[in-house]
C-alpha cells in the first residue's frame, strides 16, 4: 500500500532568508516553505533524497498563492551524479511536467494543491521550477513551494519478474503469503492511499492531534481485523471529531504566531491558554472513553516540529513483507495531474521563528517512552531535550451546572466571573440562560463571547414545539439582549455570530413558533440602531458586513411589511454625524430605494427628499455626491415632487457646482442637453457660421476679382471707342479744337471710373475698393446671388448660370418657349401649360428672368427696368 515517503533536501539553487528548502521536510500549518531568491535566474532546481529506494506512485505539491511557477518538471534517479559532471542530467530520468494555474480567478488568495500520479523507481527526485507567473503581488519574480509530499512503496533490490502461471493459479485458489504482491503489483492494481498520508491532512492539522489520529486509525484497523466493529465504529467517529479539533488547534496556533509577529504578547498568551484548555479537554474525553492511552502521546511543545527526512509511516510494511514489483516504464509525457484547491485559511505567518516554550501553569500530560512511538513520529536525536519528571494528570473538580451547560455547547475553559455591574445589567438573560453562559458573552476573551452566542443559537434551534408562548418570548428577548450587546463587538467573528443568531431568530425561530409581528418588530427595533452604528465602523470588513446584512434584513418577508428599516434610514443626519456613518447610511438608502421603491415600502418622496436635502449640507464631498445620486433616483420616480424641494434652475443656482451637477443629471434623465452641451453646441454653431461666412467672403472675393477684370476690359474698350469715334457736323463748321493730350485723357477716364459701378452705373465717393465690394455683394440691382450655390451673377446671365455653371445645374431644364431655367420636376407641367411669355431674339427684345417679361433691348432700358 503506498504511503508517505520521508526525504531530505540535498541541494537547491538558492533561497531567500528565512525560506530554506529544508522547510519542505516539515509538514505543519506554520511552516514557511521554500522561496527562491529575489530576481533569480531560471530555472531553479531542488534535489530531494528519499529515505530509501522506492517506487514513487504519487507526488503532491502545495503551491504559493502568488509566487507560482508556470511549469515544474520532475526527474528521478537511483544515484546522485557528481557535481561537476558534464553529463549530470543524463543520470536523471525525466518523468514529465505539470503546469500550475496563474491563480487570477481566486484573487491570489487560494493555494493550488496539485496531485500527480506517476510510476517510477529511484531514490533521488529533482524538481525544476521554470519562470513565474507575473502578477502585481510578486514584485521580485520569485517562485515558491509551500510543501511537497512523496507517496510510494519501498523496494528491496530489483523488481521481481512477472509471476508464473502456477503462482497466478495459486493466488485465485488459495490465500497465500503471496497475496499482497499479487494484488498490488502483478495484477496492475493501484492501491488506495490513506487520507492520513495526504498532504492536506498534515498542512492543516495540529501535529500533536495528527499523531493521535494516526494511532486511533491503527487501533481501528486492528479492531476491524479482530471483527470488533462496535469499537471500530467508535474509533471512526472519534477520528472524525478529532480532525475538526486538529484544524481548530492549527488555526489557533497560526493566530498565536501572528500575535507574536505583531508583538501583541497579551493576545499570544491568551491564545496559548485557550489552546491548552481545549487540548486538555479533548485528552480527558479520549481517556474517559478509553480510546487511547494518552501516556503514549508526546507533547509537541517539548520540541520543534520534526522533519520528514529518513522517516517511515505506521502503514509502511516491514521489509520481510514488502513485495517485489515489476519495473514500470518511464513517463515521457506530462504525468496525469489532479488539481485541487486548498484555501490558505489560515495563512501561515512568515519569517517569525517559533517562540520558546513557556512553563505550563497546569499539570502536564505524562511524557512518553520514545521507543514506544512509531519511527516517523520520533523527534530527531539532536533536537531532543531533557524532559522533567512526569507529573500525573490531576482529576478536575466537578464544575457547576451552568458551566457544564456552557461546555456541552462548545465553550472551552471557564470565562472570568461577571462583575457586579454586569450582573445588574444582564440579570434578565442570566435568569434565562444561566450565569455561566452569560459570563461567556461578557468575557474579555473573544472566543468565549463567540461560543456563548453559538450556544444560544443551538439552544433556540432545539426548543421543542410545545413550549409555552411566554417561555418562547422570554428566551427570544433574552437572546436579543445579548445580540444587541454583541453587535457593537470589535471582533469580526463575534459580530458575525451575532448576525447569524439574529437572522435565525427573525427568519426561523419566530415563524416556527408563530410569535407574530410584535416580536419581529421588537427584534428589529432593538438591534437596528446598533447595526446602523456599525456601518460607520473604522474596519472596512465590519462596515461592509453590517451594510449587507441590513439590506438583506430589509428584504426578509417577515421584516419588509413592518417598514421599520426605511423609517430608520430617513431620519435626518445630525450635524456631528461622522463621515463614514453618514456615507454608509446614504449608500444603504440608495441601494434599498432600488430594491424596494417608493410604493408602500416606507420610502416616500417627502421623507427621502427631506433627508437628502439635509445630507447636501454635510461637510464631506462624498456624502453630498451620494445625496445627489439619491435625489436623481427620486427624480426618475416623481419629478414634480422633487423639484418642489429644490431652488429654481437659474444662473445664480448653477453657481453652486453641486446644483449644477444635479440639474445636468436631470437633463440627462429627461434626454435634454445639459448646459455644458448647449454651450458646446452654440459654440460649434458659431464657429460653423463664421467658417461659412469666411468661405462666402472668399468666394465673393474671387468673383469680385473676376468682375474687376471685366471692368478693366470694358474700360479699355471705352477708350478705343472714344478714340475712333468720328466727329459729327451739323452742316456748319466748328472751330478747330486742339486734341487733348493723351495722358490727360487717360487720367480723366481713370478718375471717372474710380467711384463707378460698371453694372448699374451708380457713382459714389464711398466706392473705393472695399466699398465697391460691399456694393456688389449687397446693393447692386444688376447683380443677384444664386439661391442654390450662393454665387453672385448678373441678372441678365442668371438663366445661363443655372443651366451651365450652378452646382445644381443637373436639376434644371430649359423651357423652349421662354428660355428660362425651370426645375425638372416642374418642366413638363410648365411646357404643357404654355402660360409663360415667349422669348424673342436679342435684336427685338430682352427677357427678364425675374419678372418673366420682355423689354426693349439696350443697356439704358435694362438699367432703368432693373434699378427700382
Amino acid at each position: 500500500m503506498p504511503h508517505k515517503i520521508g526525504f531530505a533536501v540535498v541541494s537547491s539553487s538558492g533561497n531567500e532568508d528565512g525560506y530554506s528548502a529544508n522547510e519542505l521536510m516539515v509538514h505543519a500549518p506554520t511552516v514557511n516553505g521554500w522561496r527562491s531568491t529575489r530576481s533569480c535566474l531560471y530555472p531553479q532546481v531542488i534535489i530531494l533524497q528519499l529515505v530509501e529506494r522506492c517506487r514513487i506512485r504519487k507526488l503532491q505539491l502545495l503551491a504559493h498563492q502568488y509566487m507560482i511557477s508556470a511549469k515544474i518538471e520532475f526527474y528521478v534517479s537511483d544515484s546522485l551524479p557528481e557535481y561537476f559532471s558534464p553529463n549530470q542530467s543524463d543520470r536523471f530520468q525525466r518523468l514529465g511536467y505539470v503546469s500550475l494555474s496563474d491563480n487570477e480567478k481566486t484573487g491570489f488568495k487560494a493555494r493550488e494543491l496539485k496531485s500527480v500520479h506517476v510510476d517510477a523507481m529511484g531514490q533521488y527526485l529533482k524538481l525544476i521550477f521554470h519562470k513565474n507567473h507575473v502578477n502585481r503581488y510578486n514584485l521580485y519574480n520569485q517562485v515558491a513551494l509551500v510543501a511537497i509530499n512523496v507517496l510510494g512503496d519501498a523496494v528491496d533490490g530489483e523488481m521481481a519478474s512477472t509471476p508464473t502461471k502456477e503462482q497466478l493459479i495459486e493466488h485465485y485458489l488459495h490465500n497465500t503469503h503471496e497475496d499482497s504482491a499479487l494484488d498490488g503489483t502483478y495484477l496492475g492494481k493501484l492501491d488506495s492511499i490513506s487520507p492520513l498520508d495526504d498532504l492536506a491532512f498534515d498542512m492543516y492539522q495540529d501535529p500533536e492531534v495528527a499523531q493521535i489520529i494516526r494511532q486511533l486509525d491503527e487501533k481501528k484497523q486492528d479492531a476491524v481485523r479482530l471483527e470488533r466493529y462496535d469499537l471500530a465504529k467508535k474509533l471512526k467517529q472519534a477520528i472524525a471529531d478529532l480532525q475538526k479539533v486538529g484544524e481548530r488547534l492549527g488555526r489557533y496556533e497560526v493566530e498565536k504566531r501572528c500575535a507574536v509577529e505583531k508583538e501583541d504578547y497579551d493576545v499570544a498568551k491568551l491564545k496559548k491558554q485557550q489552546m491548552d484548555e481545549y487540548r486538555r479537554k479533548v485528552y480527558l474525553e479520549i481517556e474517559l472513553h478509553n480510546l487511547l492511552d494518552m501516556g503514549l502521546i508526546q507533547r509537541t511543545e517539548e520540541f520543534p516540529l520534526e522533519p520528514l527526512g529518513y522517516s517511515g509511516s505506521p502503514r509502511q510494511p516491514k521489509p520481510k513483507e514488502s513485495s517485489k514489483h515489476k519495473q514500470g516504464k518511464s513517463i515521457e509525457k506530462a504525468p496525469k495531474s489532479e488539481p485541487e484547491r486548498v484555501s490558505p485559511n489560515p495563512t501561515p505567518p512568515q519569517r517569525t521563528p517559533t517562540p520558546p516554550p513557556t512553563p505550563q501553569a497546569q499539570p502536564l500530560i505524562p511524557k512518553i517512552n520514545i521507543d514506544a512511538l512509531p519511527y516517523d513520529e520520533r523527534p530527531l536525536p539532536a533536537l531532543r531535550k531533557q524532559m522533567g519528571e512526569t507529573q500525573n494528570q490531576l482529576p478536575e473538580p466537578e464544575p457547576p451546572e451552568s458551566a457544564i451547560t456552557a461546555r456541552s455547547t462548545g465553550i472551552t475553559g471557564e470565562p472570568e466571573p461577571l462583575t457586579e455591574k454586569a450582573v445588574r445589567e444582564a440579570s434578565f438573560p442570566i435568569e434565562v440562560y444561566g450565569e455561566g453562559l452569560v459570563a461567556g458573552a461578557y468575557s474579555k476573551t473573544w472566543s468565549y463571547r463567540e461560543d456563548a452566542l453559538l450556544a444560544i443559537y443551538k439552544k433556540l434551534m432545539e426548543v421543542p414545539a410545545g413550549t409555552s408562548k411566554d417561555d418562547l418570548k422570554t428566551m427570544m428577548r433574552a437572546a436579543v439582549f445579548l445580540v444587541r450587546k454583541a453587535l457593537v463587538d470589535k471582533v469580526a467573528s463575534v459580530f458575525q455570530a451575532s448576525l447569524k443568531l439574529l437572522k435565525m431568530i427573525i427568519t426561523q425561530y419566530i415563524p416556527k413558533h408563530k410569535l407574530g409581528k410584535v416580536e419581529t418588530s421588537h427584534c428589529v427595533e432593538r438591534t437596528l440602531p446598533n447595526l446602523i452604528a456599525k456601518t460607520g465602523d473604522s474596519t472596512t470588513r465590519l462596515r461592509i458586513v453590517a451594510t449587507d446584512f441590513i439590506q438583506e434584513m430589509a428584504l426578509f418577508k417577515e421584516v419588509r411589511p413592518l417598514q421599520a428599516i426605511p423609517a430608520e434610514l430617513v431620519k435626518p443626519l445630525k450635524p456631528n454625524t461622522p463621515t463614514r456613518l453618514a456615507l454608509s447610511q446614504l449608500e444603504l438608502l440608495e441601494r434599498l430605494l432600488k430594491d424596494l421603491g417608493t410604493d408602500n415600502s416606507g420610502f416616500t418622496a417627502d421623507n427621502v427628499m427631506q433627508f437628502a436635502m439635509g445630507a447636501l449640507e454635510h461637510s464631506a464631498s462624498e456624502v453630498r455626491d451620494t445625496a445627489v445620486r439619491i435625489i436623481q433616483i427620486m427624480y426618475r420616480k416623481n419629478k414634480s415632487a422633487v423639484l418642489e424641494y429644490l431652488p429654481p434652475d437659474d444662473a445664480n443656482t448653477r453657481r453652486n457646482i453641486l446644483y449644477k451637477n444635479m440639474f445636468d443629471g436631470f437633463a440627462k434623465i429627461d434626454g435634454r442637453p445639459t448646459e455644458t452641451q448647449v454651450k458646446t453646441q452654440k459654440k460649434a454653431a458659431t464657429q460653423e457660421a463664421e467658417k461659412q461666412k469666411k468661405e462666402e467672403i472668399r468666394a465673393l472675393q474671387e468673383q469680385l476679382a473676376a468682375l474687376q477684370e471685366i471692368q478693366a476690359e470694358q474700360v479699355s474698350k471705352g477708350k478705343e471707342r472714344d478714340t475712333h469715334k468720328p466727329s459729327k457736323a451739323a452742316g456748319k463748321k466748328a472751330p478747330l479744337v486742339p486734341p487733348p493730350d493723351i495722358g490727360d485723357d487717360q487720367s480723366s477716364v481713370a478718375n471717372y471710373l474710380d467711384n463707378l459701378c460698371i453694372f448699374c452705373g451708380e457713382k459714389d465717393d464711398s466706392f473705393n475698393e472695399e466699398g465697391l465690394d460691399l456694393h456688389y455683394w449687397k446693393n447692386c440691382p444688376m447683380l443677384r446671388r444664386c439661391e442654390h450655390c450662393r454665387q453672385v451673377v448678373e441678372i441678365a446671365s442668371l438663366m445661363d448660370h443655372l443651366l451651365t455653371e450652378c452646382d445644381k445645374k443637373d436639376s434644371f431644364g430649359k423651357c423652349p418657349r421662354c428660355t428660362e431655367a425651370i426645375p425638372k420636376q416642374e418642366l413638363t407641367e410648365h411646357v404643357r401649360a404654355k402660360a409663360c411669355t415667349p422669348a424673342k431674339s436679342d435684336k427685338v427684345a430682352n427677357h427678364c428672368p425675374l419678372c418673366h417679361e420682355n423689354f426693349a433691348p439696350g443697356e439704358e432700358v435694362r438699367g432703368v427696368f432693373a434699378a427700382p
